[in-house]
């Protein structure tokens, strides 16, 4: 009798431990509200007065998500204190706070478990557990590099526009702004939400940041794979190489595309060396990053929705990016060709990809377009004034966490703005692991249901 209630006990306290999805999405969700909270203090506002908790929490979820949609402009609202708060959630929401545990507890020299070794995986979607933990080491390092590089450069051309102490800190934060794809941005001290209208034609700031956001948005497992294998591309992993061409097609793609768009309208009057840039610039950020260096208001219809499909594409996974990410389009893309053609499987590259692949990439798909389409849906009456093409702007900008916006966020009721809010906190997690934080890990049962036919297509 006694056995029989330890074991009883034993699986009671089993059922209350948080499976890792879990632990990742309610992290977040705290992650989240303790910005919240610091954000509402009065000291963080530049009026000395305690703005308002849905504003506090959109901000928050918005920085912690990495996506960069404002209700209020980062510079005219927030002291260097608030500004300091929102940097430290994007640099802790790019990286994955489970990243950044690890990290401390590398430096503080605690052993780490089996346990963390598992959620780490899961935070930066590695393939295996083995050798997890120096993955972790090389991700923090090579974000020091790369913030650290991109931050002396920004400084370097910032400081004779604001000064030494000003460029530095605008260096500081726009470096990690761009590396975690968060897209804040502190030049509504020019013109209040602005962004980098002011620089279109900038060199040395549309080259780093571009470069930030791309190295950012490919992923820490690729990071690892092209420095263990330089630039021998026949050695990647098959993820790798799926990653490095579909970001190369997509970036050079869509700059093409908003530049046939775009040529004889917004950037009529540029030089080549703007158009380019501004072309450029405007596709690697659709990817995630929420920058813009050209008034997204008034791009032309064709370029928002060339815009709409690269946010809704993102960047590759386990990266700062979100969106449905780039492996899992190609995949879909390589289902329907093998749908086509009937032939045995997914295959790329000579290789054949798992069916379960296949499965969480069309769950992954679904979910996101459900998501959009529907809060879409329900801004749309609760608003009808807007117009719907800028309303799906807006969602699929969330859902993506890419934070550009043709300018109605502002314009938004407290309910579209908490719906808003609820689609950038799914895109960084991810729909799916979202979708899963709700359900139980259950054992799947060997017992087939029969067969049942219906008709496609």
């Amino acid at each position: 009798m006694e056995t029989s209630g330890i074991k009883k006990t034993a699986s009671k306290k089993k059922g209350t431990h948080l499976s890792q999805t879990q632990f990742i999405a309610y992290g977040f969700l705290c992650l989240i509200l303790a910005g919240a909270l610091l954000l509402m203090l009065p000291f963080a506002s530049r009026d000395g007065q305690s703005i308002g908790f849905l504003e506090a929490l959109f901000t928050a979820t918005s920085a912690s998500c990495v996506t960069g949609l404002v209700v209020v402009d980062t510079w005219s609202q927030w002291t260097l204190f608030g500004q300091i708060v929102i940097i430290t959630l994007i640099q802790i929401g790019g990286l994955g706070f489970i990243t950044v545990g690890v990290f401390f507890s590398i430096v503080l020299r605690r052993k780490i478990g089996l346990r963390e070794r598992g959620m780490l995986q899961e935070s930066i979607n590695a393939l295996q557990i083995g050798g997890i933990v120096r993955l972790a080491k090389r991700i923090i390092t090579g974000t020091i590099i790369f913030e650290g590089a991109g931050a002396i450069v920004l400084a370097a051309r910032f400081i004779p526009d604001y000064g030494v102490a000003k460029g530095i800190f605008y260096g500081i934060f726009h470096a990690v702004s761009a590396f975690c794809n968060a897209g804040f941005d502190l030049m509504g001290q020019n013109e209040p939400y602005c962004s980098l209208v002011g620089y279109y034609d900038d060199l040395v700031v549309n080259i780093t940041i571009m470069l930030l956001i791309i190295i950012g948005g490919i992923g820490f497992v690729v990071w690892n794979d092209v420095y263990q294998h330089g630039i021998h591309f026949k050695r990647y992993m098959l993820h790798t190489k799926i990653v490095l061409l579909t970001t190369g097609i997509l970036v050079f793609g869509g700059a093409l595309l908003i530049f046939l768009c775009e040529n004889h309208y917004l950037m009529e009057d540029m030089s080549v060396k703007g158009k380019v840039l501004t072309s450029l610039f405007a596709s690697v950020t659709a990817r995630t990053a929420g920058f813009n260096s050209v008034d997204v208001a008034a791009m032309q219809p064709g370029s928002k929705f060339i815009t709409i499909i690269l946010m809704f594409i993102g960047g590759s996974p386990g990266s700062t990016a979100g969106g449905v990410k780039t492996t899992a389009i190609v995949i879909l893309l390589l289902n329907v060709m093998s749908n086509i053609k009937r032939t045995n499987g997914v295959n790329i590259f000579g290789r054949r990809l798992e069916e379960d692949v296949v499965k969480r990439a069309s769950a992954t798909f679904t979910i996101n377009i459900f998501l959009a389409v529907s809060v879409s849906a329900v801004i749309m009456i609760l608003q009808p004034q807007l117009n719907i093409s800028d309303v799906v702007f807006e969602t699929t900008s969330a859902i993506g966490t890419v934070g550009m916006t043709t300018g109605i966020t502002r314009d938004l009721s407290q309910i579209s703005r908490l719906l808003i809010a609820l689609l950038m906190y799914c895109g960084r997690i991810g729909s799916l692991t979202f979708a899963l934080a709700f359900t139980q890990q259950k054992i799947i049962s060997p017992v087939k249901q029969p067969v049942g036919r219906i008709i496609i297509g």
